[in-house]
């Protein structure tokens, strides 16, 4: 399954010393895990330009899945997250095509 998800907000710097820690311990390992997903082939996307958020398309086998690999994101406990499940561009083709068949027996029987 694929997911769009975006990650934003996030708490703000209070001093230099906060700053220092949290880009540290924090910003610079989630990074790194985006990084290490991106080489996987599990993620595809990037940051906004000029915006404190966090953008991309998982490929993930389930909701707990994905879940789960958000939780490994050092980030996760101070974003709030945005997830949209994605339906594949066949599936919904199939879908429509059912639709048409439906509405073309209707259109039949009158």
């Amino acid at each position: 399954m694929k997911y769009l998800v975006v990650g934003s907000g996030g708490p703000g710097f209070d001093s230099p010393e906060e700053t220092l820690e949290v880009l540290q311990k924090v910003v610079l390992p989630s990074f790194s895990e985006f990084s290490a997903l991106e080489r996987k082939k599990t993620i595809a996307g990037g940051l906004p330009v000029g915006d404190r958020a966090f953008v991309f398309i998982a490929e993930a086998k389930s909701n707990d899945d994905l879940d789960q690999m958000l939780r490994k994101i050092p980030m996760w406990g101070t974003l709030d997250w945005e997830v949209t499940a994605l339906q594949t561009f066949e599936g919904r083709a199939r879908q429509e095509r059912q639709a048409v068949r439906d509405i073309r027996k209707i259109r039949r029987k009158k």
